[in-house]
């Protein structure tokens, strides 16, 4: 079998010839079989595994599996928890006389038989992934009914002592079978979460209920509600996770933790405070697998893209990025570092937390139990020889004064700021009670930014906005070419007509007019309208432009941006 996939390989190119040689030679001695092995090894994807045991086998590779095409004779002869620890789940098309069995273990073929057995049916493989085969077993069995209510029903009041004892760490998120109910029920909560590309989950309770509920594209749905017994071990669970106090149930704590969904590394970022009704906890989910996003990916207009592709290679100055917690201002501050090159510049970060890793790219974390602030952490990292600072948020007058101080030393500084709009953030840094004409000649631009949902493509509907909503947006009347969409809600999107999200910006450059503005100690809406005449693409003119092409709606930059008139 080793000479006959290493054939495959070398035909086909899905995986490194070479490097599956050596891999078998390496585990000569090792009696498991060989899928174990190449599944345990690090040097190949769980696809790519799969993919290379399909083309050798001669059988199907499924990326995805639809949760329509699981016959109901499978559903009542194989029971949720054979298939889950099994992760199999049989497939079958009307015209079709066989059973599909898709496994995530190519040559652990003795539950085909046991398949055939149960349901009367002559069965043939297929290969998927373990993500993809859970999926499928979620939604063809109505998990989000039945077996967490089940999962939840075991935690009754009797057993919560005894299950504290059990709860212990589990590194992947799709090993369920034979857990605990609790670390099952709350690994089944963070894999649906993943499923439906959540940013957070919040467990809050209430006087006789728990009720979870996911972020997503921005915006809170409640998912799932939980008796009120469960919530010691829920909380317990989460908190072990991330190695935070269990005992510790009347102060607030923070903490975070790795978890794998077979080949996805993901971290978590969690936060409990105590209330009236128990603890309250919130999961922030950053997964890595997604990777860094380029500036060409943002959503940037291409004169946009141009300008700050210049700003961002200048020797010196301060370039602020702006908006409300969870606008994506680290997501563009990582485009903007990625796009710099690192080998011929010194690039350093002071974060709270450090949300990504970067290559080539020396990154602080700060610590203020330790006496690491972002001001502290400046004043070291400036003795480090950089180009390129980056610090994570401007919370305060000193923080902001070092971070101006440092650009008129000659270094290039990446900073973000709360702010509404871009030149709200001139406002605030005068605030602080740094000098008029400090922020006036350190300054090279100001780019505010949103995040508004996209229409989902699936269920995108061409629809004829009324004259009143194009005058809301700015657009007095319909131009040629615009094309305005709606999604009306599928499976694909939680049924809400979005998927996904993209940015709107507004990109303030500091030319010698806004200086003179700034170093007089104008008003807000006096450099932003002097901005406007200028030129400056205000955040709802960009949200506009994307709802004419088809991006986004209008119903959604009406609710994330703010009217223009000044």
């Amino acid at each position: 079998m080793k000479d006959l996939l290493i054939k495959t390989a070398e035909r086909t190119g899905i995986v490194d010839a070479e490097a599956l040689s050596r891999l078998f030679e390496e585990n000569a001695s090792d009696s498991r079989r060989l899928d174990d092995i190449l599944f345990s090894s690090t040097t190949f994807t769980e696809d790519e595994i799969l993919k290379l045991f399909a083309e050798t086998l001669a059988i199907d590779f499924l990326p995805d599996i639809s949760a329509s095409k699981v016959p109901k004779e499978f559903i009542e002869n194989v029971s949720a928890t054979y298939a889950q620890h099994h992760y199999l789940i049989g497939l079958k098309n009307q015209d079709d006389p066989e059973l599909t069995v898709a496994i995530s273990k190519p040559l652990d073929t003795a539950p085909l038989d046991n398949i055939s057995k149960m349901t009367n049916m002559p069965v043939k493989p297929a290969l998927a992934s373990r993500a993809a085969i859970t999926s499928a077993i979620d939604i063809a069995y109505e998990q989000k009914s039945s077996v967490i209510e089940e999962v939840a029903e075991e935690l009754d009041s009797q057993n919560l002592d005894k299950l504290v004892d059990e709860v212990t760490s589990s590194d992947d998120l799709l090993d369920v079978v034979n857990r605990p109910p609790v670390i099952r029920l709350v690994n089944d909560i963070l894999f649906r979460a993943l499923q439906l590309r959540a940013s957070d989950i919040h467990v809050h309770p209430y006087e006789t209920k728990i009720q979870v509920r996911y972020r997503i594209d921005g915006i809170l749905y409640d998912t799932l509600s939980l008796n009120r017994n469960v919530l010691p071990l829920i909380i317990s669970r989460i908190k072990v996770m991330a190695g935070m106090d269990i005992a510790e149930r009347r102060m607030p704590q923070d903490g975070r933790c790795s978890v794998r969904v077979g080949q996805r590394e993901i971290d978590l970022r969690v936060s409990t405070v105590p209330t009236s009704y128990g603890e309250r906890s919130v999961l922030r989910i950053l997964d890595k697998s997604t990777g860094m996003f380029d500036l060409d990916q943002l959503g940037l207009a291409s004169n946009d893209l141009q300008v700050f592709d210049k700003l961002i290679n200048r020797s010196h100055g301060v370039i602020f990025v702006t908006g409300p917690t969870g606008s994506g201002k680290s997501t563009t501050l990582y485009a903007a570092l990625n796009r710099i090159d690192s080998t011929v510049k010194n690039v350093m970060t002071v974060e709270d937390p450090i949300e990504y890793q970067l290559d080539s790219i020396s990154q602080m974390q700060v610590a203020s139990k330790k006496g690491v602030t972002f001001v502290n952490a400046l004043r070291h990292i400036l003795r480090q020889d950089p180009d390129v600072i980056m610090i994570g948020e401007v919370r305060d007058r000193e923080t902001a004064a070092t971070a101006i101080q440092s650009s008129l030393t000659g270094h290039l500084v990446f900073s973000t700021l709360h702010t509404n709009d871009s030149a709200g953030a001139v406002s605030r840094l005068l605030d602080f009670g740094v000098e008029p004409y400090l922020v006036s000649s350190s300054l090279l631009a100001i780019m505010a930014q949103r995040l508004l949902r996209r229409i989902c493509p699936e269920c995108k509907q061409p629809y004829e906005p009324s004259a009143h909503e194009l005058r809301e947006i700015g657009i007095g009347e319909l131009q040629h070419g615009a094309k305005f969409y709606v999604g009306t809600g599928c499976d694909k999107c939680f049924n809400t007509g979005y998927k996904g999200r993209v940015g709107i910006y507004e990109l303030m450059v500091i030319d010698e007019q806004i200086r003179e503005l700034i170093y007089a100690k104008e008003s807000a809406g006096k450099i932003k309208k002097k901005a406007i005449e200028l030129g400056l693409q205000t955040l709802r003119m960009d949200g506009a432009k994307k709802a004419a092409e088809g991006i986004t709606t209008i119903a959604e930059v009406l609710r994330v941006t703010q009217t223009d008139a000044l």
